[in-house]
């Protein structure tokens, strides 16, 4: 069993297009999968070869100020360089989506979304406004990006580091693509959680309080939360094995 994996330019955003080679002209499921923060689309190919052996096409952009797109130094403002790198993974998705969908190689509409760290909240914004998204993982990530953003600055303020005033004001776009401000736009769709309960970097209660909050509504039956008990920031295979399994049954089962 061949893996194909492509680097290519889709409207300048640099990619892998990771499929079956057998099937890199045949209308399959498409999953897009977001890497995390100081990071690069190389880092998420392992997750995406194991999608592509069940007939999925995987494709892994660069996210701004990473990877191939990464120019310059981070900003020093708190905050800046993540936030925007998120925006613009947001504001490129249908950008994909479009391209795959204009060359007839999305199967029955069958779109997924999923991602590591800052790629899981990406794939939770994404659901706010996003109900072409029939399946979705999020990985370490957060559906409330307005509390976290609000408990980093509360951790650069303990630090002494200067925050511009009007930060949360040029950041207010958040509300938006918070999940966890609007939980109803989960509609039913397939989401799974997984997350370590020794995360130091996004805070397992980020993402776990807001299922303990949802998982009884209508809405949310089809939520999935997995906890790891003693891991850290970090995905092993055994994890990529369920994303994997996960995407396979709620994905491809789709309509068939």
């Amino acid at each position: 069993m061949k893996i194909s994996v492509r680097h290519r330019f889709i409207k300048k955003i640099p990619v892998l297009e990771v499929v079956m080679d057998e099937l890199k002209l045949a209308p399959l499921p498409l999953v897009i999968y977001y890497h995390g923060w100081q990071s690069s689309k190389e880092l998420v190919l392992t997750q995406a070869r194991k999608l592509a052996k069940k007939g999925i096409r995987v494709l892994l952009p660069d996210a701004m100020n990473h990877g191939e797109r990464r120019v310059g130094a981070i900003s020093t403002i708190p905050a800046m360089t993540f936030w925007s790198s998120v925006q613009f993974n947001l504001a490129e998705f249908s950008q994909l989506t479009h391209f795959y969908q204009k060359q007839g190689l999305i199967q029955n509409e069958k779109i997924g979304v999923g991602g590591v760290s800052m790629g899981g909240i990406t794939t939770c914004a994404l659901l706010t406004q996003h109900p072409e998204i029939q399946v979705a993982a999020c990985i370490m990530g957060t559906p409330a990006p307005t509390s976290y953003l609000q408990l980093v600055l509360r951790t650069v303020a303990e630090r002494d580091i200067f925050v511009p005033q009007d930060l949360p004001l040029l950041l207010n776009w958040l509300d938006n693509y918070d999940l966890a401000l609007n939980p109803s736009k989960l509609a039913k769709r397939p989401l799974l959680f997984w997350h370590g309960k020794e995360d130091e970097k996004i805070p397992f209660e980020s993402a776990y309080d807001f299922y303990e909050e949802i998982k009884e509504h209508e809405y949310a039956e089809n939520v999935l939360f997995l906890v790891d008990e003693k891991e850290r920031h970090l995905v092993r295979s055994e994890v990529m094995d369920q994303v994997t399994e996960f995407f396979t049954e709620e994905l491809i089962g789709i309509n068939e």
